[in-house]
């Protein structure tokens, strides 16, 4: 499997035992950067992982700061993304299964980062559910990203 995986300052230590541990199961890792601890902004990173998962340059995306949060919030603004802050690789599989996640937030500064290599296998290995139920869930996701990316809707200042 391909993945890109990127973090800002706070995530630097756990991205780069990412990095290492993925290859060693086989998967081919992009690494976006940071590569220092000097500050930087979480979404140049969130928005350079979701642009090449977009490009179809991966299969998944792995963004970590401090939270998890920023970079998920930015990811989202894209269209054909479905980011998830997971904290343990139970919601991870189930970002995948049920909602059909494609990027992976995670928060270095409340997670071990043995914990963040389990969470990542447990979403990369989890696919995505065939029941209706969900198919439908996210097909309801799409439609109302559709309407706000064509317009359909106008922000209210």
């Amino acid at each position: 499997m391909k993945l890109i995986i990127g973090s800002d300052h706070a995530g630097i230590e756990h991205k780069s035992y990412l990095v290492k541990y993925l290859s060693a199961l086989g998967h081919k890792v992009i690494d976006i950067g940071t590569n220092s601890t000097k500050s930087i902004d979480y979404p140049d990173i969130a928005l350079k992982g979701s642009n090449m998962f977009l490009q179809n340059l991966a299969d998944f995306v792995i963004l970590i700061c401090g939270t998890g949060v920023g970079m998920s919030l930015t990811a989202n603004k894209m269209p054909g993304i479905r980011a998830a802050v997971c904290y343990n690789p139970e919601i991870a599989a189930l970002a995948r299964e049920h909602n059909d996640s494609n990027i992976l937030c995670l928060g270095a500064r409340f997670l071990d980062i043995k914990e963040c290599g389990r969470i990542a296998k447990a979403f990369i290995e989890t696919s995505k559910s065939k029941e209706k139920r969900h198919l439908r869930r996210v097909n309801k996701i799409k439609e109302i990203e559709e309407r706000n990316f064509k317009g359909g809707y106008q922000i209210k200042k």
